[in-house]
C-alpha cells in the first residue's frame, strides 16, 4: 500500500470525539446526526435533569433506543454524563 493511499484511510477513518451539554429534548435529532457522523457524544445531563427529570427520563431511553438501533453504544459516566459511540466503538464496562 502506498503511504498515499495509507493517508487517505486514515482520513476516512477519522472519528471526533464531542462534548455538550443537553438542555432539552429539541437537542435530540442534532445529537443523532452527530452519531449518524461518526461522532463520539459525552453529554452532560444535569442541565435538563435540573430543569425536568421526566424530560430527561425520555431523552436518554430515545437516546438509548437510538444506539442500539443504529449498531452504536451507551453508557453513564458518573453522575453528571453518558457517552454515546457509533457503529463500531463499543463501550468497556470491565469485567
Amino acid at each position: 500500500m502506498s503511504q498515499s493511499t495509507i493517508g487517505e484511510k486514515a482520513k476516512e477513518e477519522i472519528i471526533y470525539l464531542k462534548a455538550l451539554s443537553l438542555k432539552s429534548l429539541e437537542e435530540l435529532p442534532n445529537i443523532k446526526e452527530d452519531i449518524n457522523r461518526k461522532m463520539i457524544v459525552i453529554l452532560r445531563i444535569t442541565p435538563l435533569a435540573q430543569k425536568d427529570v421526566e424530560e430527561l427520563k425520555k431523552a436518554v431511553e430515545e437516546l438509548y433506543e437510538f444506539s442500539v438501533s443504529v449498531g452504536g453504544d451507551i453508557a453513564r459516566l458518573g453522575e453528571e454524563r453518558i457517552v454515546i459511540t457509533p457503529p463500531g466503538v463499543k463501550i468497556w464496562r470491565g469485567l
